[in-house]
């Protein structure tokens, strides 16, 4: 039987790509922008390899998905993404109109609802998703980052 397309699977595939992030070093966020229940884009956070503090994860998957569609607006796709998105990265899901984010950890101190951000009017969020597994990875992250320090 085939997995059915919800929103627990698309977010395995953000784990995926947070997954990827750790094993380089990475914080590990992964998203995923989804269309018609097909991944159009897969990413993580880059800021340390590309010494770039705009890499976040979610605007590297904005510009894999807009390439993709030839277009600036992603008002048909969903973002799925392990961790609250960030002011900047929900004022770039502002301006690219997106129809949906999907996040699983919430970032209590650096969200973009803990600071106050919007996203567009028309934008669905659905929050807690796969929260625990993605909120386990960040903590493995920064404790094995503490304990080397």
């Amino acid at each position: 039987m085939l997995e059915p397309f919800d929103d627990s699977y698309f977010m395995k595939k953000a784990l995926q790509e947070a997954e990827l992030a750790f094993a380089k070093d990475e914080i590990p966020v992964g998203a995923v922008i989804v269309v018609n229940d097909r991944i159009i884009a897969r990413a993580h956070n880059l800021t340390e390899l590309l010494n770039d503090v705009t890499a976040h994860a979610e605007m590297q998957a904005i510009t894999a998905a807009s390439n993709f569609l030839g277009g600036k607006y992603l008002n048909e796709c969903t973002l799925y993404v392990t961790l609250e998105p960030c002011p900047m990265c929900a004022g770039a899901l502002y301006w690219s109109q997106i129809k949906r984010v999907v996040y699983g950890a919430k970032d209590e101190k650096r969200g973009y609802n803990a600071m106050g951000t919007k996203l567009h009017p028309k934008t669905g969020v659905t929050g807690g998703v796969l929260q625990e597994e993605c909120s386990r990875l960040l903590q493995h992250f920064f404790i094995q980052k503490r304990n080397l320090n």
